[in-house]
């Protein structure tokens, strides 16, 4: 079934359960739902957020680690004309309030407890017991706009609805009343507001409207998927990659979705090798992982088809190449895009070399118009030169919610947006993602591609991943600080790692300092937190000339 451009995104379920009424749309652990299952329950949960009062345009977080609630919710805020605001789970309780006040959301649907994680504890800290009723009504002075505290929850909390109450408001609202309110829902009618990563800075809250489904149809045609298809989703669901190629191209597409609470890599393996899983997604650390396990202990991954994989830079080359061969007869598509101007700007295709398709970011997608240009002076770049990405594109967001200023910052004028990653186009019509901007180090006078220095350090073979970042230096402005994490039972050691890179790569690119460590901070999308390792550089590593301490 293809989108008949008319059909909002709350409607999808209901149109999908009156074509595949048996089919299995989920399954998450021991249970599954057919879409004539899931669309009940998204009905009754659109129901009872209409008996609370929701109104159209209303924000609503979700603060939830995958679960069938997450999805359900994601569906009923749509159908009913509410704002779905997901929020990254990792974020704590500075990183929470910045959010419930910036989106002056009037509701907040999280967890009592999660695994060892007291998320209950964490709102308290926030939201005091003593400012919400028994009921869940909350009234509080410092977050005025609030007016909700839902739990996803069978015990009952004081000054918090559990999830059972909560769905026990459905049986007051009829059939009628919820027809209504999902009739006059538009397409133009925003539908999240998704925070960004935030990899170099401070969250945005992008905001996206209905007509995002209509850059989801090509994604799925590339792909080649169908309703025989069983796509294996570990993704979070509150970032734009694992919302749309979850439940978004379950409802569209009529396939099985088997949605997991967090990615576990010998567990994806085991559950592809059990359900013949044919699609899966992700990042170049989620390839990692899957390439270790493999090796470690092999799976039949024989029904593997395909995935998109957002690689093609120069750190994700050898892992996306490794990939291929480890994990066949998995063919990936790449990718490129940002939540701002779709969930894909750009596609290879499963035809696409294995060169095009391990070293690019793919062809720029219908409607999608891609220049490089020099980002100092705006000037368009020629085929093969290095600048920033601008896009121009129907599927663009409404702009960052209750930010004007950033909003009309972001485009030029003459509606290019201006992505902030450095790229550049090749013969061949692909696109090349080099890198952001603001990760670019500045050594000596000379541009440095982080990924580049990080691309060399994964050629050693105790190197298991590494992130390069800037410090600041008295006689160089910036030098390199490399973060390493070294394979299991590695003596490694970051001097040896620097005597690695001489003669290899050029003196002023080789890492002042490297620091052996167990982990990386990452967003929940995969992403490397660099905004967190400068910080620890800056600690690790302080300038001997005080005058160039950052200024907190």
């Amino acid at each position: 079934m293809s989108w008949d451009r008319k059909t909002t995104l709350g409607m999808l379920p209901a149109q999908m359960a009156a074509t595949k009424p048996d089919a299995i749309a989920l399954e998450f652990g021991r249970h599954s739902w057919t879409f004539a299952e899931l669309s009940l329950d998204v009905d009754r949960v659109a129901k009872a957020l209409l008996h609370l009062g929701i109104q159209p345009g209303e924000r609503c977080i979700v603060w939830l680690n995958n679960c069938p609630q997450w999805i359900q919710l994601m569906f009923a805020l749509a159908k009913i004309g509410a704002v779905l605001v997901p929020i990254n789970t990792r974020l704590r309780t500075a990183d929470l309030e910045y959010v419930l006040r910036q989106s002056e959301a009037s509701t907040l649907i999280t967890h009592d407890q999660h695994g060892p994680v007291d998320y209950l504890a964490m709102v308290r800290e926030i939201v005091y017991a003593n400012e919400c009723t028994i009921e869940g009504d909350v009234n509080s002075t410092r977050l005025p706009a609030l007016r909700r505290l839902i739990l996803s929850a069978n015990e009952q909390h004081h000054g918090a609805l559990s999830w059972n109450a909560f769905l026990g408001g459905a049986a007051q609202v009829d059939d009628a009343s919820l027809a209504q309110r999902a009739n006059a829902t538009s397409l133009d009618d925003m539908l999240f507001i998704m925070y960004t990563s935030g990899t170099t800075g401070f969250p945005k809250g992008v905001m996206r409207n209905h007509h995002l489904l209509e850059n989801h149809c090509e994604r799925i045609a590339v792909l080649g998927t169908s309703s025989s298809d069983i796509v294996l989703n570990y993704l979070p669901l509150f970032h734009i990659f694992g919302y749309v190629d979850g439940p978004l191209m379950s409802v569209l597409v009529g396939n099985k979705q088997i949605l997991m609470d967090k990615f576990d890599a010998p567990a994806v393996l085991r559950i592809i090798e059990q359900s013949r899983v044919t699609q899966i997604q992700g990042f170049e650390a989620h390839l990692n992982d899957l390439i270790a396990a493999q090796q470690s202990t092999p799976a039949d991954l024989s029904s593997l088809r395909t995935g998109v994989f957002a690689a093609g830079m120069q750190s994700a080359v050898e892992i996306t190449r490794l990939a291929r061969r480890v994990l066949a007869p998995l063919r990936h598509i790449t990718a490129y895009g940002m939540t701002e101007i779709g969930a894909n700007c750009s596609l290879s295709r499963i035809d696409s070399t294995h060169e095009q398709a391990c070293e690019t970011s793919g062809l720029p997608c219908a409607g999608f118009d891609f220049k490089i240009v020099d980002p100092d002076t705006g000037t368009e770049l020629p085929c093969g030169a290095a600048g920033e990405l601008w896009v121009k594109t129907y599927n663009v967001m409404q702009g960052y919610y209750q930010a004007p200023e950033l909003s009309a910052a972001a485009f030029s004028s003459d509606a290019w947006f201006k992505t902030g990653d450095m790229g550049l186009m090749r013969s061949d019509g692909y696109f090349r993602l080099l890198g952001r901007y603001k990760d670019m180090l500045k050594i000596g006078g000379e541009n440095v591609d982080p990924m580049e220095v990080e691309r060399h350090l994964l050629n050693h073979p105790e190197v298991y991943q590494a992130a390069v970042v800037g410090l600041a230096d008295t006689r160089l402005a910036e030098v390199a600080v490399a973060f390493v994490i070294s394979v299991p039972n590695s003596s490694l050691s970051g001097d040896a790692l620097i005597e690695f890179c001489r003669g290899k790569i050029a003196s002023f690119k080789i890492p002042r300092h490297i620091a052996i460590v167990e982990t990386l901070p990452m967003t929940a999308s995969g992403k490397v937190r660099k905004v967190e390792l400068r910080e620890l550089a800056e600690q690790k590593f302080p300038p001997s000339n005080p005058a160039l301490a950052p200024k907190h």
